[in-house]
């Protein structure tokens, strides 16, 4: 027993992702906060002046948050319907809100009661914007048409009837006041000019048009509809630069970075893509619990906000730098300390002794070292070890295997037990760096427990569930296998005909090498 060999835990390779600036940017968040809201989050946006509050539209309100509140700070509820959007001026002191009965209305931030009415659209209103010199609102309804509001007088200025469907999206030039983009259901997107009375840029994104989106300096338009993302050069006339499909559902919003390096968008899939605006590639990912409706950067992206169809809001705040502490440094032994003896050369009557160095094993080593192998596998399969390392579990079970005993080690279990061992296997079973080992051990186990199947509700639903793992991931490696015979066959046959071919070329060269002598 002194000569016992520890298990060897093998290596598996990990097929992770790749570690990138973007993947270590965006993964420098903190655990998101959620907060629940009355219904669905149709809207939310960041104001562009310190303290960088956002407003957050959902039901019949719109709350205002700070940045690291979760707690709203102030409260507009004055709609006779459900609100649909709001946004922030310029200088943050003013927000626009629409509602579904087609009212837009304009409150002071310091104050509850709307400053301005606007009535004039005949059903809801689901996008309003500040145009570049803050003293004029653009909103687009239900009601096909685009209206322009004067704030001061509180009048409509002028009505575009251009779009035959809902509008659903729109936003304002940051640079030239006249001009302003908005999207619809009637799967154009078109650019409007004040001074011309009509649009002056009109484009097809082929599905109705769910979120549009201006860069700063005007000079590109997203748009999102249906799963597709489109840029499009403004300075060309809305010619297309590039349509983006990476979504599995409908893309309902989009976000740029602080930097315009970087471009998000979120979607029902319940997922968050992020783009490289120079490459229009995929950097990074966000997952949800839920589809996604609105989505929100803070300034220099601290803050990323997601709202959801199930009411809730979630709230990521980049983690904070740690600082480091100013303790006193402690005096270290000089380096001529280290080296002492280094160079002392070995006499003739010098004894060396070796000090073997003392091995601790692990508690599965000593389970298998003493024969106790069911226990052996019971600590291996705690969930301190099948979730973090189950890569120790595997070789455990592989041991197992190579002994001879892993059907001994298997057998005898209670519901509570056995239902650990299928959680691990139903979990990794499907990975390729595990399944060789795994579907061994499922094939041992069904084969154990199929006379007792029945007795219990919990395992009979897991077993039904291993049992068809078993036989798909059988299948998937009976057709590797039927693939790499037919790649075996191709590269067989183009070998043939190259070595043929050579061949041919030889005997050609001999034969002219014969008559030339003769």
């Amino acid at each position: 027993m002194a000569g016992y060999k520890p298990v060897t835990i093998q290596a598996f390779p990990v097929l992770g992702e790749k570690i990138t600036q973007d993947t270590l940017y965006w993964n420098n968040y903190k655990t998101p906060v959620q907060i629940k809201e009355f219904g669905a989050v149709s809207k939310v946006d960041f104001s562009s002046q310190p303290p960088y509050n956002y407003a957050v539209t959902a039901s019949s309100r719109i709350h205002i948050y700070g940045r690291y509140s979760q707690e709203p700070v102030k409260t507009f509820s004055r709609f006779k319907d459900t609100a649909y959007c709001a946004t922030f001026r310029q200088d943050g002191r003013l927000l626009v809100a629409g509602s579904e009965d087609g009212g837009v209305q304009l409150f002071d931030i310091s104050g509850r009661a709307p400053l301005r009415q606007f009535e004039g659209h005949n059903k809801a209103v689901h996008t309003v914007d500040f145009t570049a010199d803050k003293y004029h609102v653009v909103s687009g309804a239900d009601d096909y048409t685009v209206k322009l509001w004067d704030i001061p007088n509180a009048k409509e200025i002028l009505t575009f009837k251009e779009h035959s469907d809902y509008v659903r999206c729109g936003c304002a030039s940051k640079l030239n006041p006249d001009l302003f983009v908005t999207g619809s259901y009637d799967h154009t997107v078109k650019m409007f000019d004040t001074r011309t009375n009509k649009s002056v840029i009109s484009v097809e994104h082929g599905q109705p048009v769910e979120s549009v989106l201006l860069f700063p300096s005007g000079g590109l338009l997203v748009s999102a509809g249906g799963r597709y993302v489109k840029v499009w050069d403004m300075l060309k006339g809305g010619q297309l630069l590039v349509s983006l499909k990476n979504h599995h559902k409908t893309v309902t919003c989009l976000c740029l970075s602080s930097s315009g390096q970087r471009l998000l968008s979120g979607s029902l899939d319940r997922k968050v893509k992020v783009y490289s605006t120079t490459s229009y590639k995929v950097v990074h990912s966000f997952d949800y619990a839920a589809s996604i409706l609105s989505l929100a950067l803070a300034h220099e992206d601290e803050t990323i906000v997601v709202g959801m169809t199930n009411g809730i809001l979630s709230v990521k705040h980049r983690k904070s730098e740690a600082k480091k502490d100013s303790l006193p440094r402690r005096r270290r032994p000089a380096y001529r300390t280290f080296i002492k003896g280094k160079s002392y050369m070995k006499q003739r009557d010098d004894i060396l002794i070796n000090r073997p160095s003392k091995k601790h094993l692990e508690l599965y080593d000593r389970d298998l070292k003493n024969f106790r192998i069911s226990k052996a596998l019971d600590r291996v399969l705690e969930p301190s070890c099948t979730i973090k390392t189950p890569e120790i579990t595997v070789s455990i079970i592989k041991e197992l295997n190579r002994r001879g005993v892993l059907a001994n080690a298997l057998a005898g279990r209670d519901e509570k037990e056995i239902s650990r061992v299928l959680n691990f296997l139903i979990r990794n079973l499907s990975q390729p760096r595990f399944a060789s080992v795994l579907i061994n051990a499922a094939e041992i186990i069904i084969d154990i427990y199929q006379p007792v199947i029945g007795q219990s509700p919990v395992v009979d639903k897991k077993f039904l569930l291993l049992q068809g793992l078993v036989e798909k991931e059988i299948d998937y490696q009976r057709e590797l296998l039927e693939t790499l015979g037919m790649m075996d066959m191709l590269f067989a046959t183009i070998t043939r005909k190259e070595s043929t071919s050579m061949l041919q070329h030889a005997s050609d060269g001999f034969l002219e090498n014969k008559k030339i002598e003769s």
